[in-house]
């Protein structure tokens, strides 16, 4: 008990003393012992390493998971080293609901059939983020947690024993500095004098000691880049891969959508064909040019291509500008898309309000 309480007053002298050096130092009363060039460039390209990681890593998470309570639940599963539980994806979900919709509909039903489709395609979306997810998460947030958790910290660590080691130096310096001064008036023996430069030569080899530990530690900043540089390659590639099934999968839904509608768009056009309209010969695409009235917006219903100049090719679901004029057959409209203008027949367009 009594070692303890000593062992205590003494670190506590040691406290105060190191207190009190650093405070002179930031006031200016006391001189302080400058690191070399070279490590004092280490120390601020880890200091800047370890910023910078840190900031990717969180906008990465950012990033990967957007929602910040999801965030806080895995934060909380990894530092009670439990495994996070599987989480559906968005479009997972949304391809779900879809399928039940379909199912509910009828899947023999247009609505339902093309909902069946999208839903599927939604579900593989879902999975291929999953993927994409947790291949991110292995290969790039993991290295990055690593560093900050691990070999930051350890780093750290031997910086704060540097700064306690160099403040020992200069307490020790000063020490001598006052005993010599003090020898010269005659006022101190010189085996005082022998104890504090004893003390200056243990604590400069303590500091130079540790400055090679601090330094080898910092130089292995270069192999974390290199890390981190592979990672970062992963990760995007990781990206480029995801987004490439992305692509690859909404292409493949515009076909099968596409395929569908030409299969289902038949018994509408193939009326609308049989009920076509005549060609309005009669009115001269020159009439076009009198002063549209009643103009109105419509929406295409089905592609049409044009048999003359005289008419506008449609394509379905875009909307047009539409109006008659005197004399043209009621089957038949002028339309108008951007600096296009001709015939449309009546029958492939929605009127709108």
């Amino acid at each position: 008990m009594d070692f303890n309480v000593k062992k205590l007053a003494s670190d506590a002298g040691v406290f105060f003393g190191r207190a009190v050096q650093f405070t002179e130092e930031k006031l200016g009363q006391a001189e302080k012992t400058e690191l070399d060039t070279h490590l004092e460039n280490l120390i601020t390209r880890a200091d800047n390493t370890k910023n910078w990681t840190e900031k990717i890593f969180r906008q990465t998470e950012v990033l990967l998971q957007p929602n910040p309570s999801a965030r806080i639940e895995e934060f909380f599963y990894e530092k009670l080293d439990k495994k996070v539980p599987s989480r559906v994806t968005n479009g997972e979900l949304l391809g779900q609901y879809m399928l039940e919709a379909s199912r509910d509909f009828g899947p023999e039903t247009p609505y339902g059939s093309t909902l069946s489709t999208v839903g599927e395609y939604q579900r593989r979306l879902g999975g291929a983020e999953r993927e994409f997810l947790l291949t991110s998460s292995m290969n790039f947030l993991t290295p990055l947690r690593n560093f900050l958790e691990g070999d930051w910290k350890t780093i750290t660590k031997e910086k704060r024993l540097l700064e306690n080691r160099r403040l020992d130096l200069d307490i020790c310096k000063a020490r001598v500095k006052k005993s010599k001064q003090a020898e010269a008036k005659a006022a101190l023996l010189s085996e005082e004098v022998d104890k504090a430069e004893h003390e200056l030569r243990v604590a400069q080899t303590e500091f130079d000691r540790q400055a090679e530990v601090t330094r080898l530690l910092l130089e292995g900043i270069s192999s974390t880049h290199l890390n981190h540089l592979r990672c970062l390659h992963e990760f995007a590639e990781a990206q480029a891969k995801y987004y490439a099934q992305c692509h690859q999968f909404m292409l493949e839904l515009q076909k099968e959508l596409n395929g569908t509608s030409a299969t289902a768009a038949p018994s509408s056009s193939a009326a609308s064909a049989s009920a076509a309209p005549p060609r309005p010969d009669s009115v001269a695409i020159e009439d076009m040019i009198l002063p549209a009235t009643g103009t109105r917006k419509a929406r295409v219903l089905y592609d049409y291509d044009a048999h003359d100049s005289s008419e506008l090719s449609l394509l379905a679901d875009e909307v047009i500008t539409v109006y008659t004029v005197p004399g043209m057959d009621p089957d038949w409209l002028v339309g108008e898309k951007g600096n296009q203008k001709g015939k449309v027949p009546v029958t492939y367009l929605e009127l709108l309000s």
